[in-house]
């Protein structure tokens, strides 16, 4: 049994959430550099050139790379042979507090979605999702998730007679009409099966995943590669001011579901995709 003091949680929370804060990771830098290597208008390289340097900016500064510093997700791995001594979802939204506290974020939640919409002043509470899994090692995933693009997001509940054309055209749909809503250039999280919160799940999930890492299975990323290419087609380009680069990527995650239902859930990701993975 590994015992975890609460207090190395609340540690961990707020140095990756500060780390999501400042650090784009590698891969998505490169993706930006390759896109604007492929862009043939002077404006969406101009737009792409000026993401990319505030990426760097914000890593050299260790200043929130947008205004929206969003809100946190927390994504836990519990190892069934870990023992956390203390307050797990205290400890969590602890770490939250401190980083907004410490990193000046924005703080953007309200304690109550309609009749109370009282800032909280602190970040929290966090959404957390846990999950029990073999081993005595706590993994946490801290997403800042900014909201011009979670408003973009849609779930739509198919049935196994739609043919999968109608599926996409949902997919590519949400992109396309979102716009520059989301800040494109976008990461597209699709969820597909379970239920609706299972798919929603699925999404959110899929938003975190590297830019350039594709479903291990070959239908999906031949799905993902399609979906890409489809809603790069579209122009709306970066920023929305036109060109080849809407979304950096397409990334989809599936679960079993009913005989009865396909859930499909597009979870918008704008082109900061902040996320960062300690492991206790």
């Amino acid at each position: 049994m590994k015992i975890i003091p609460s207090a190395a949680v609340e540690a961990a929370v707020c140095d990756a959430l500060l780390a999501a804060q400042y650090n784009m990771e590698p891969a998505l830098c490169h993706a930006l550099e390759c896109a604007a290597s492929r862009e043939t208008g002077a404006c969406a390289r101009h737009v792409l050139t000026q993401i990319a340097q505030n990426y760097e900016i914000a890593r050299s500064e260790k200043i929130a790379v947008c205004q929206d510093s969003g809100m946190s997700i927390v994504f836990a791995q519990v190892g069934q042979s870990v023992q956390i001594d203390g307050d797990f979802e205290a400890a969590v939204n602890a770490g939250v507090r401190n980083a907004h506290k410490k990193g000046y974020l924005r703080t953007s939640v309200v304690r109550d979605p309609l009749f109370d919409r009282v800032n909280t002043g602190d970040g929290c509470p966090a959404i957390l999702h846990t999950r029990l899994v073999p081993g005595e090692q706590l993994r946490l995933t801290v997403m800042a998730k900014g909201f011009g693009s979670e408003n973009c997001s849609r779930m739509h509940l198919f049935v196994p007679a739609d043919p999968l054309s109608t599926i996409e055209d949902f997919i590519v749909n949400t992109v396309l009409d979102a716009g520059s809503k989301s800040c494109p250039p976008v990461i597209v999280g699709v969820g597909v099966g379970g239920t609706i919160e299972r798919a929603a799940l699925l999404a959110k999930w899929a938003t975190g995943r590297s830019v350039g890492e594709h479903n291990p299975l070959a239908k999906y990323a031949e799905l993902e590669q399609r979906l890409l290419a489809a809603i790069n087609r579209s122009g709306i380009g970066p920023g929305g001011l036109g060109g080849r680069t809407t979304a950096l990527a397409v990334n989809i995650e599936a679960a079993p579901t009913h005989i009865a239902s396909i859930p499909v859930v597009v979870n918008l990701c704008c082109h900061a995709s902040r996320h960062h993975t300690v492991t206790l």
